[in-house]
């Protein structure tokens, strides 16, 4: 789960950032002036108010991929803006800051805080370890799998985090007991595979990433059209299934090759770091307990509502259950604590949720003043359906390397809305793919916070993350868009 908000956290003000900061309101105030899409509407009223939204959605593109300030802050000028320039009400606009989808990954970020409270998040990835085996190439099959398995769940960040220290210690153990060569490549191909397998592990669940939630949302939204966990389950997991197959063979047999002998010396480590766990304890249970109830109902939600169809089930009821339950049962026996106490939300990344707010409002004025369809009405529908296709999924895999992948979805879903109005396709033929590969920045450090954190450690060069990365973006173009287009119609019937 990608729950990182690139920028947050830096202060320093680069010559970037602050030509960005003042090219947003500058490029807003010559599009609100020059009110270049009124030629395209009926009247002046209509073509004014599509070039307000026009003007404030270029001020958010602008400072969202600058970074010029915190891209919740960003999130926030609709807000700001729309109540004065009458293209929303103040309450119109607030509305959708607090949207039901916004609660399901409130839900998500307190249980994933709860699964490194109890540090069950590490008992997964040690287990998974020790069970691939030991040789390099199982080492990285490890790695790997745990890492996704984990990112499924919890911010990727916070997986790619856990995961470096234990492979740098499994490097410092082997290292020296292999050539320079293969314990170069080793090294590569392990902290590129955690990375990688950080990214595509949230691809499979609709919590385990942001635009998988920007998406949900969209479709509620603009649609009235439902995305359950389980549904997207159907999708996205085969999809990170088989990209997750392709990148292990293409790190460990085709750019960077691997040797199948065991390395017993990594035992070492992996005992180690199991002893520091211990048993598992009261608190551990519950916790499990708690992870597997929520887990379960979110991927059963479809079969219990067809039993019970007056059950209401909905997956944010079920993520406000788990976080009921977790500020409500024990940590221990004499129910002196609970499995977590508020202090613990200090660690929410309290600003993604502005982030969906920020998307969803952008993009119902977008729709409400006809600029997604003057932007579909551009595009020529005379190209055969599965170029536009290509077309528009590359392009959001192009612009994941450079921009954030919720601002990137935010901007653009509501105009592949409108596309596929124009196309006499269903939405979710565009929407689904686009928002899948938003998840696969893999070419550059600053891509995404998991390319960063492997950069990080000196053992990779820009060089060896941008031609793997390269490679990687073919058949994740390849799989998504054909996977997609296969699974859409069987699992929702459109």
């Amino acid at each position: 789960m990608d729950a990182s908000l690139s920028g947050d956290g830096d202060t320093d003000m680069t010559g970037w950032k602050l030509f960005g900061q003042w090219l947003g309101p500058v490029v807003f105030i010559v599009l609100y002036y020059f009110q270049p899409l009124a030629r395209f509407f009926a009247t002046a009223e209509e073509g004014m108010m599509a070039s307000q939204v026009l003007a404030v959605a270029a001020w958010m593109l602008i400072w969202w991929i600058s970074e010029a300030v915190p891209l919740a802050v960003t999130a926030l000028l609709p807000m700001l803006l729309f109540p004065p320039l009458r293209v929303m009400t103040p309450n119109e606009t607030a509305v959708h800051y607090g949207n039901s989808i916004v609660y399901l990954f409130f839900g998500g970020f307190i249980l994933a805080l709860g699964l490194e409270r109890y540090r069950l998040h590490l008992r997964i990835a040690l287990l998974i370890i020790r069970w691939t085996g030991l040789s390099p190439r199982r080492l990285v099959l490890g790695f790997m799998l745990s890492t996704a398995v984990l990112s499924m769940w919890i911010s990727n960040t916070a997986t790619a985090v856990m995961m470096l220290p234990m492979a740098l210690s499994v490097l410092d153990l082997l290292q020296e007991r292999l050539d320079r060569r293969e314990g170069h490549r080793f090294a590569v191909a392990l902290l590129l595979g955690i990375a990688f397998a950080a990214n595509i592990g949230g691809m499979a669940t609709l919590i385990g990433t942001p635009p998988n939630i920007v998406f949900a949302g969209m479709m509620q939204e603009r649609l009235n059209f439902p995305i359950s966990f389980g549904r997207w389950m159907l999708i996205g997991t085969p999809v990170a299934v088989i990209l997750f197959a392709i990148t292990y063979v293409v790190l460990v047999f085709l750019l960077f090759p691997l040797t199948a002998r065991p390395m017993l010396h990594a035992q070492k480590m992996i005992d180690e770091q199991r002893a520091s766990l211990g048993g598992m304890k009261f608190g551990d249970g519950m916790m499990l307990g708690v992870f597997a109830l929520t887990a379960g109902l979110w991927i059963g939600k479809d079969t219990l509502l067809w039993i019970w169809p007056s059950l209401g089930l909905t997956d944010t009821l079920i993520a406000l259950l788990a976080v009921v339950l977790l500020f409500v049962l024990p940590a221990d026996r004499n129910y002196r604590q609970t499995l977590l106490t508020w202090d613990v939300t200090t660690r929410l990344p309290w600003g993604i949720l502005l982030l969906f707010g920020g998307g969803l409002c952008l993009a119902e004025a977008l729709s409400r003043s006809g600029v997604i369809d003057a932007l579909a009405g551009a595009m020529p529908v005379t190209w055969p359906y599965w170029l536009v296709l290509l077309f528009l999924v590359g392009l959001a895999l192009l612009l994941t390397e450079v921009m954030s992948n919720v601002a990137l979805v935010g901007v653009l879903l509501p105009v592949l809305i409108g596309i596929a109005t124009a196309l006499q396709v269903h939405p979710l033929y565009l929407t689904i793919p686009a928002t899948l590969v938003s998840s696969c920045a893999f070419m550059l450090p600053m891509a995404t916070p998991p390319n960063a954190i492997v950069f990080g450690s000196g053992k990779i060069t820009v060089g060896e993350m941008f031609v793997a990365g390269l490679v990687m973006n073919v058949p994740a173009l390849a799989v998504t868009v054909v996977l997609t287009q296969w699974l859409i119609p069987w699992v929702f019937g459109v």
